[in-house]
């Protein structure tokens, strides 16, 4: 799995002009699924974005999670994470996961994400064509592969 974490001040996904989900200050996840991905990334990655300390404290300083400052959270389903660009100028997807086994992990995450936080997770539409609009706050962007746990 991979995602992109954007510490927002508000973020929102439109679908066919409609506003299907929004957040105040919180986290914005991009997440991508791989066709080798399993329940243990979803564990790992969960845990690790729950504690994630990029939030300032009084003192300016990154120190606080999502969970200390009671922040949202919206996670959007993007298989173009997992784009191999190395060979031409069109990127492949095939190591992304097809929805059949992508959507119920995807479900899983979020799922596990609420357990974690103990907040109701917002989210786009799995395959749909989403408009993602957000305001990056400091600007914090995050990037975090469990294939790649450094």
């Amino acid at each position: 799995m991979r995602v992109v974490i954007q510490r927002v001040s508000k973020a929102s996904v439109t679908i066919n002009g409609k506003i299907k989900s929004g957040i105040g200050t919180g986290l914005l996840i991009l997440l991508g699924i791989e066709n080798d991905d399993t329940q243990e990334d979803i564990d790992w990655l969960t845990g690790k974005i729950s504690r994630l300390r990029i939030f300032n404290d009084d003192d300016g300083v990154m120190n606080l999670s999502v969970k200390d400052i009671n922040g949202e959270i919206i996670v959007v389903s993007q298989f173009t994470l997992h784009a191999n660009v190395r060979k031409g100028n069109r990127p492949s997807y095939i190591k992304a996961a097809r929805p059949e086994y992508a959507i119920p992990l995807y479900e899983k995450f979020v799922s596990k994400l609420e357990r974690e936080t103990g907040k109701t997770v917002q989210t786009g539409e799995f395959g749909a064509m989403m408009d993602v609009e957000l305001v990056n706050n400091g600007p914090v962007t995050i990037l975090i592969d469990t294939k790649n746990k450094e």
